[in-house]
């Protein structure tokens, strides 16, 4: 038993020549993961703020729209978005969709038009159900499923109610003078100071 966790000991511990090489080498990277984690506001996708939805920029004519619309008053995106049987399927979707929508967005592969994936579409009209149930309760709505829209026998909740709550803007040019709220700043403040100092320095010497 010991001798295995001495292997695993070793094994962690890098030779005593690496050992400031890959010191050096570790703080890099864990450096560079946190970084990443602030720059990516990922701390913001473990809540239900709407404003999450914006971290990257091509979302920006859904947050106005739906920020515009009755929704707004009522349910976040999440509401909507997310599934909500149980905690675990939850995040799951949660972790699952964010990690398709940032390797789409990181390697700039986002189309002019966004159009919601057919997981995404089982999910709304799952919870469109599950909120307006005291509307539709006694009719044959209640079970309107994906499975019988992609047979034919049946439409999402959406074909009828096309403006709701997006309304039929879906472009990133359909909202060029919408207002949505200033996302927080990549830079630390500190940094941002001295760039500024930096640049005032510039100006004056440029006017001297």
């Amino acid at each position: 038993m010991k001798s295995g966790v001495k292997k695993i000991i070793d094994f962690i511990i890098p030779p005593h020549n690496w050992i400031v090489a890959v010191s050096f080498i570790s703080g890099i990277l864990i450096g560079t993961a946190f970084l990443i984690l602030y720059i990516s506001n990922a701390t913001s996708y473990l809540s239900d703020r709407p404003e999450a939805c914006i971290n990257c920029h091509v979302m920006t004519p859904q947050y106005i729209t739906w920020r515009n619309s009755s929704h707004a008053r009522v349910a976040t995106c999440n509401d909507c978005h997310i599934p909500h049987e149980n905690i675990f399927e939850k995040y799951y979707f949660k972790a699952s969709d964010g990690l398709r929508h940032t390797t789409i967005f990181t390697f700039r592969l986002e189309p002019q038009v966004i159009q919601i994936k057919d997981a995404g579409k089982k999910v709304v009209q799952e919870n469109c159900i599950r909120c307006h149930i005291n509307l539709i309760d006694k009719t044959e709505l209640t079970s309107v499923t994906y499975t019988k829209f992609i047979h034919g026998k049946d439409k999402y909740c959406w074909d009828c109610h096309r403006e709701t709550p997006h309304g039929r803007v879906n472009s990133l040019a359909s909202t060029p003078y919408a207002r949505v709220p200033k996302l927080n700043p990549i830079l630390p403040d500190w940094i941002i100071k001295v760039f500024e100092t930096g640049k005032n320095k510039g100006d004056n010497n440029e006017i001297n």
